[in-house]
């Protein structure tokens, strides 16, 4: 349950005073009902009024700004200081001029965050692909429209769109622009608002008119003949993969991976990079390669710096003597943003609800909207028109008697009664009447009125043309194409994103650049795992534990190679022992539990190191059962971290070991007896989750309690124990010590 509180002080008692219905009272309401009645409508204000962009490609931040300097002449005037612009702004758009300047900066051609900017800029604009790059204060900079925006508000005043009210009813806004070509698919838009996000990658204004045009002639045409993907402001190469593609184009989500152009300077012993994925920038790339380096994660740098200028972007990577430049080149797009992922959510307002759709979808909303713009505009055309005409045959009355007209109203006594009298002697009415009556002397004669009224037949023509065009949707389609075919002339450019395709990528192992060096590794009972380096165990060998806790396992390795890490539920976790910072002796080192990220209550109970995934795990079941299973079962294609189903949970586990070949296993069961038996007898099991076979066998209830991996000299040793085939139950054994464990990993 909320409630709502007030102040219980200072209510209005006569009735005359301001009083507010329930003021002052705590009333119990349904948190249901609150979040209803209070948040919804915040959310949706944010959705509809904020965030997100309407189907004529703007949000209503963009469309106040851009409609402002329409109305300050700016698209066929001069530059103007942006602080202007800023302040004007402010008549339609109340969040302040800092949130109105840096609008303005994103849709400027300075800026350069769009395929097509809106805004002439001069000055300092910033740039979007660096984040030091800031833009100057407004009063420094000037702008202008573009005149890619003559085709946003073109008949904007011919009723082609509704107009509302500004924030305090002074003056009237379009609600959205009649633009003609689909903006929303050519500059990328992206918000985030309450619950939900959108993001629209930009394509090519002239494979977007092409591609609208066909679907309009054709709705079962294949957009991804036309339309070859996004095309991004800041360049880079594409991967196209068209069955993504095409899912982007039917639903509106899906991801656009974008690598970065380069080229190599041999004398300089330099690469250049010239241009980067859209959705990172210079700094974060630079970051990441210095954080490589510094790793010693990538060798052959030995240097890099931003060389950005007035000519555009560069990051200059030196290289070392020797180096395999596309080699290098795919190793760093692997591990930093030089390769990035754009992910498309193409969510948009439709008559004030945020739909997503998929281009299809998108163009068809936006062919709707248009035809509805042609329909109104061709309605406004055809109103002036009929007015005229209206006029003009009252003139082309007049035409037939002029002295007549002129009697009436020398004749006339008083001024008011000149058009009722002029609507009786020529039969005409009011508004025709009053427009005779407003004709200057000098235009009382025949030359002008033929002059006039020979304009009566076109008009007719004219009138009869658009309410044709009116009433057919196929002839207003006609018109839309054809506007769509001058736009494409006019404002079309060659693609700024390249492409490259699934054979063209060279997978690169990344475990090439980890450093490999010798290293000792350490498993406590309690879970707490140690690399040290040979060095610092010279210079204190003594580890440090918890207390009543010991190293369960020990192993010398090198730097490259994996752990498994076998649990108490049947899982084994798998890690790269470079994924772990060398440590001292004298640290308590990681605790594999929460390193690994385990299940609660799970612990580790065995560990394996490996390079290759040779040999075999062999588990050890209280019924006596015992398994062998190949290392490599172990083994995954993908780089997965938990594997479940490790080894079979039908049994108690009493012991698992690591063997690279055969060895010889020692079982002991709770009523004293023991056997000994070469793991050549097992079979080993692909499946991990296997039981194992009948090795000892247990009586008078007994169970195998211990296991030990002894030495061929243990074995021969304690050969009356020994057996040459399995199962067996083996021979009582009090006058044997248990031999010494083997704890290498």
């Amino acid at each position: 349950m909320a409630r709502k509180k007030s102040k219980e002080t200072a209510l209005p008692k006569k009735k005359s005073d301001a009083y507010i219905d329930g003021a002052g009272l705590v009333v119990e309401q349904k948190i249901t009902q609150t979040l209803e009645t209070n948040y919804m409508p915040y959310a949706m204000s944010v959705i509809v009024s904020r965030a997100f962009p309407e189907i004529d490609g703007f949000k209503p931040s963009h469309r106040k700004l851009l409609y402002t300097m329409y109305k300050m002449n700016l698209l066929n005037g001069g530059l103007t200081k942006s602080a202007n612009i800023v302040g004007a702004t402010m008549r339609l758009n109340p969040h302040g001029d800092a949130t109105i300047y840096e609008t303005m900066v994103r849709l400027s051609r300075g800026n350069e965050a769009l395929l097509h900017p809106y805004v002439l800029s001069k000055g300092n604009f910033g740039k979007q692909y660096s984040k030091n790059m800031a833009y100057a204060a407004s009063r420094y900079t000037e702008a202008k429209l573009e005149p890619i925006c003559d085709e946003l508000f073109k008949d904007i005043d011919k009723d082609t769109v509704d107009f509302v009210p500004n924030y305090d009813n002074t003056t009237t806004e379009p609600s959205l622009f009649p633009a003609t070509f689909p903006t929303i698919l050519v500059n990328a838009n992206a918000g985030i608002a309450v619950s939900m996000a959108s993001q629209v990658c930009p394509f090519n204004l002239g494979e977007v008119c092409e591609t609208t045009i066909a679907l309009m002639k054709n709705p079962d045409f294949n957009a991804l003949e036309t339309l070859k993907g996004p095309d991004f402001p800041g360049g880079a190469n594409m991967l196209f993969d068209e069955e993504e593609l095409d899912k982007i184009y039917r639903t509106g989500r899906g991801s656009v991976r974008l690598r970065a152009k380069y080229n190599y300077d041999k004398s300089e012993k330099c690469i250049e990079i010239t241009e980067i994925p859209y959705t990172t920038n210079v700094e974060a790339i630079i970051d990441k390669i210095r954080q490589l380096i510094k790793a010693n994660k990538i060798r052959e740098i030995s240097g890099i710096r931003d060389e950005t200028d007035i000519n555009g972007l560069k990051i200059a990577i030196d290289v070392k003597k020797g180096v395999e430049v596309d080699k290098l080149m795919q190793k760093l797009y692997k591990q930093t943003p030089l390769e990035d992922t754009f992910s498309c959510n193409f969510n948009i307002l439709v008559k004030g609800y945020p739909k997503v759709m998929g281009v299809y979808d998108i163009i068809k909303e936006w062919v709707s909207f248009r035809m509805g713009c042609v329909k109104r505009r061709t309605a406004f055309d055809m109103k002036k028109k009929q007015d005229k005409l209206h006029l003009l045959k009252g003139l082309g009355k007049i035409l037939l008697d002029i002295d007549k007209a002129i009697k009436i109203v020398r004749e006339t006594k008083e001024e008011s009664d000149v058009v009722p009298n002029l609507m009786v002697g020529f039969g005409i009415d009011e508004i025709q009447a009053e427009y005779v009556a407003e004709i200057k002397l000098r235009h009382l004669n025949r030359e002008y009125i033929l002059k006039r009224t020979e304009e009566t037949k076109a008009l007719e023509e004219e009138i009869s043309r658009l309410e044709e065009l009116l009433g057919s949707d196929r002839k207003i389609k006609q018109v839309i194409i054809k506007e769509l075919e001058e736009v494409k002339k006019k404002y079309s450019q060659p693609r700024k994103t390249g492409c490259y395709y699934a054979s063209d990528v060279v997978e690169i192992d990344v475990e090439e650049e980890i450093p490999d060096y010798p290293c000792e590794i350490f498993l406590s009972a309690e879970g707490y795992f140690k690399k040290c380096t040979p060095q610092s165990l010279r210079m204190a060998s003594e580890q440090k534990l918890k207390e009543g806790d010991f190293i369960s396992q020990h192993a010398e390795t090198a730097n490259k190679s994996e752990l498994l890490f076998f649990s108490d539920k049947c899982s084994v976790y798998k890690a790269k022992l470079s994924q772990f910072a060398d440590t001292k002796a004298s640290a308590m080192g990681d605790y594999i539990p929460a390193k690994l990220a385990f299940e609660k209550d799970e612990n580790v109970v065995f560990a394996v190191n490996t390079t290759d995934y040779s040999g075999y795990m062999i588990f050890v079941f209280e019924n006596g059962k015992v398994a062998k299973v190949p290392l490599d079962s172990y083994e995954t294609k993908t780089n997965r971290k938990k594997l479940a189903n490790a080894y079979s949970g039908k049994a108690k586990l009493v012991k698992m070991f690591w063997i690279k070949d055969n060895a010889n296993i020692m079982l002991r069961t709770t009523n004293g007896r023991a056997m000994i038996f070469d793991t050549s007898l097992l079979m080993p099991k692909a499946s991990r989750e296997t039981i194992g076979v009948q090795a000892m066998i247990c009586k008078a209830k007994s169970t195998v309690e211990k296991a030990f991996v002894i030495t061929d000299e243990k074995a021969a040793e304690l050969s009356k124990y020994r057996s040459k085939n399995i199962p067996v139950a083996g021979s009582f054994a009090k006058d044997i010590e248990d031999p010494d464990q083997m704890t290498l990993i």
